[in-house]
């Protein structure tokens, strides 16, 4: 690093660069020719640069009032088939990008205006040196660091410090409160389902009814609860739109039929099967996949994305691949109209086994 020879002297620094008689630093060539060094206002007025920080507090400030707004705003205006409006758009969605937009451009102005009217502002010159650094250049890098940390002012300047450490604070306000967003935890979320004693097990095309002569022998049926076909009193559906969607996540299952002496259930699952019918969830234990590839013969149940392997006739034990947990299996039987139902809901959690698990 080399010092303009046409650059006046810091304020208060003057005989420094000026005396004649200081050592000069060999330089490798000549000076290029750097033009002369302007002052900035902040440099030589202390009312300016008093200014300028309460400029820079003023943009943190109202930074951290808009991280406060984003969750006022999250809670204030109502969401989904009835939402808030403000000029023909949606309020929340309009209130949430306004306020979080808001606060992170005002952090990047405030901080570039730190930056270009009251951290030092000099001129540098700095040469190539070998890929390998010595020690000498280790400890040059952290004297620099240091410096910078010094030029920055952000020490001597509690204004802004405090400002900035409370604007970046607060804007964590809307990544905490977004995450409400993202739903209940994966643990509670997957511990129960639609399924109920009585339910009918139905087909997940037709949403027929399904019976037990229906089912042949090495035969797979994919199929869900009754509920996501029945209707109310008024012939509207029970459960409809985003609702269907994610329970249907949940509840699909699989019927697979075979003969009753191939199957080993425990002595609790005695009774969960119908004439060699059993039902189990289509969702994988391993991360989730959807899973159908059945084959009769050995009655295995192939998932599709990592090639884990379930035995449906041994309750639905994995044989093979990644999976951690065997497939939930629901209890089944048949109402009065000779139509498969579910006994209750499944005992333990669907879908993926990566969070703590009862057995």
């Amino acid at each position: 690093m080399t010092h303009n020879p046409d650059q006046p002297a810091l304020p208060g620094n003057e005989d420094a660069v000026n005396d004649p008689h200081a050592p000069v630093p060999a330089e490798p060539i000549d000076n290029p020719g750097l033009p002369a060094h302007h002052w900035r206002p902040t440099d030589v007025d202390p009312a300016a640069e008093k200014r300028a920080e309460r400029q820079v507090a003023t943009l943190f400030g109202i930074a951290s009032l808009m991280s406060i707004l984003f969750v006022v705003a999250y809670f204030a205006f109502e969401v989904g088939e009835d939402p808030d409006t403000f000029l023909g758009l949606g309020a929340s969605t309009l209130f949430l990008g306004l306020t979080l937009g808001t606060a992170l451009l005002l952090i990047g102005i405030g901080a570039i205006q730190w930056a270009r009217k009251l951290m030092s502002d000099v001129e540098m010159v700095e040469h190539r040196h070998p890929a390998a650094s010595s020690d000498e250049d280790r400890a040059s890098a952290v004297a620099a660091l240091r410096q910078g940390a010094d030029d920055s002012g952000i020490a001597r300047r509690p204004l802004i410090r405090n400002s900035l450490l409370g604007a970046l604070a607060l804007l964590g306000l809307p990544a905490i409160v977004g995450l409400r967003d993202l739903g209940p935890a994966p643990g509670n979320a997957l511990a129960h389902t639609v399924w109920r004693k009585g339910m009918r097990i139905v087909n997940d095309v037709s949403g027929t009814p399904i019976r037990p002569e229906e089912v042949e022998i090495g035969q797979l049926v994919n199929a869900e609860p009754s509920v996501f076909f029945d209707a109310d009193e008024n012939g509207e559906p029970i459960m409809d739109g985003h609702e269907v969607l994610v329970e249907k996540t949940k509840a699909a299952v699989i019927l697979v039929r075979m003969q009753p002496r191939d199957i080993t259930p425990l002595e609790e699952r005695a009774n969960w099967g119908v004439d060699g019918i059993l039902c189990y969830s289509k969702i994988c234990t391993h991360v989730g996949c959807p899973i159908s590839l059945w084959e009769q013969q050995s009655h295995h149940l192939l998932c599709p994305c990592h090639q884990s392997t379930f035995d449906l006739a041994d309750n639905g034990k994995v044989i093979f691949g990644p999976a951690g947990h065997a497939l939930p299996q629901l209890p089944m039987g048949v109402d009065d109209e000779g139509y498969l139902i579910a006994l209750s809901d499944f005992e333990e959690p669907v879908g993926p086994s990566y969070w703590e698990r009862g057995e």
